[in-house]
């Protein structure tokens, strides 16, 4: 599969839009398109899955490891990937350069061209030649402008550019194209997705013939990952806008290996007949009201008392904690499984990838092991003194900057998210 990384000159340069439009345009010429977004993010990929109709890939090397990335990247479908970058191109210390050069795909830059013509280009120029002066191997091949008129404005970006590297484009400024945003991020795909006949006069403007000459396709790693046995079991897996942020490679990976059976706490669902839960996160502080009445958090509090494995990752963790106090001071009981009460917050309270080390052995991970995820909560939470913390905290903030993962029972609650590849998610179907 033939691949191209867009990747923006900064936050917020529209990186999003672009990629929607991209797809959008590959799509009408016939192409069946994977999306895909370097970083940890899970907001960006609902609407990348909401326009091209298939999970979009996560691509972090952090999080999987370069073998990871590459399996990741090859189990996607398609005979195009077109991957969304995070922040500017050589932001991070796992940064979108770092998923290109690790991938060997061509980097076309996003530039935000509503105030400039000639400076576009020379930015991108800029950002081609910093590759060499920063010793990385990334290939910036062309420039696609969001937020470009036509005409004048879009002749005077493509005349300006240099030799090697092509125009691919523009994002025009449409009123429909825009994503509101809120805490964590933009608004779901599924809640603001873009208006269809904004996206579709965008994509008219991207050249997907000179998109396609410029794209290649990755080396695939001979490294595949060992074969697991599948248990006859069922692992419940809480699916709605208070536990939105599961990456679709654990969906299925616990497909690989269990039965998955899918509710909603937010609708009422009463937790499924299983041998494991798993709560993601999300949005629970949205919910809180509704959870606290709902009868799948009685429900995963009688079975944490009964010893059935329970993984909460952030807004998990926040479901499975004694309180839920929402930033305008309303408190709500919640599940009560784990000794803390959660305090939401204006302002971030960390945002950071992770690495933890298992103080015991846990649903995640052995005594003594490492393991990596990502964190972005605005929450904290305030864990009871004879508190058991699954993790020492090696970079990261976790609960209290030197712990994560509070265990009661045989349930771990944890701020860090975590991806399959780190191999969480097979120890934790072990774990049943």
């Amino acid at each position: 599969m033939k691949g191209v990384v867009l990747a923006g000159t900064a936050s917020g340069v529209g990186k999003t839009v672009a990629t929607l439009a991209t797809v959008r345009a590959l799509e009408r010429a016939g192409h069946a398109v994977q999306p895909a977004k370097a970083g940890p993010d899970f907001i960006d990929p609902s609407h990348h899955a909401a326009v091209a109709g298939r999970p979009s890939r996560t691509l972090d090397p952090w999080l999987q490891g370069e073998t990871g990335l590459h399996r990741n990247y090859h189990r996607g479908e398609g005979d195009v990937c077109v991957v969304e970058g995070a922040m500017g191109l050589y932001d991070g210390d796992t940064s979108t350069a770092v998923v290109a050069e690790a991938l060997s795909l061509p980097v076309v830059l996003v530039v935000d061209a509503s105030a400039g013509m000639e400076s576009v280009a020379a930015s991108a120029l800029g950002f081609r030649e910093y590759a060499d002066h920063a010793d990385r191997d990334i290939d910036v091949v062309g420039v696609l402008a969001a937020r470009a008129h036509g005409g004048r404005h879009e002749r005077g970006i493509r005349e300006a550019l240099p030799d090697g590297l092509a125009y691919l484009g523009r994002v025009p400024p449409l009123d429909g194209l825009s994503i509101p945003e809120r805490h964590l991020g933009l608004h779901l795909g599924s809640e603001s997705p873009v208006d269809p006949g904004a996206l579709d006069e965008a994509a008219a403007e991207i050249r997907v013939d000179r998109l396609l000459d410029v794209a290649r396709e990755p080396p695939r790693s001979d490294a595949e990952r060992e074969p697991q046995a599948r248990v006859d079991r069922t692992v419940a897996v809480a699916r709605d806008d208070a536990f939105a942020f599961c990456y679709p490679a654990t969906l299925e990976r616990l497909r690989e290996r269990a039965t998955v059976a899918v509710f909603s706490p937010v609708a009422g669902d009463p937790l499924p007949d299983c041998d494991a839960v798993y709560l993601p996160g999300g949005y629970p502080e949205r919910h809180a009201a509704t959870l606290a009445s709902a009868p799948a958090l009685d429900d995963v509090a009688g079975a944490a008392a009964d010893g059935t494995p329970v993984l909460g990752e952030c807004g998990g963790l926040m479901a499975l904690a004694e309180s839920l106090t929402t930033a305008d001071g309303e408190r709500h009981a919640m599940a009560g499984v784990l000794p803390a009460d959660v305090r939401m917050h204006e302002r971030y309270r960390a945002l950071d990838h992770v690495e933890l080390r298992a103080r015991e052995s846990t649903l995640t991970a052995s005594e003594g092991a490492t393991l990596r995820g990502h964190e972005f909560h605005y929450s904290s939470a305030e864990a009871a003194g004879d508190a058991r913390f699954a993790f020492d905290t090696v970079r990261g903030t976790g609960l209290d900057s030197d712990h994560d993962g509070l265990t009661e029972h045989r349930t771990l609650g944890t701020y860090c998210h975590v991806h399959p590849e780190s191999g969480a998610f097979d120890r934790f179907v072990d774990a049943l």
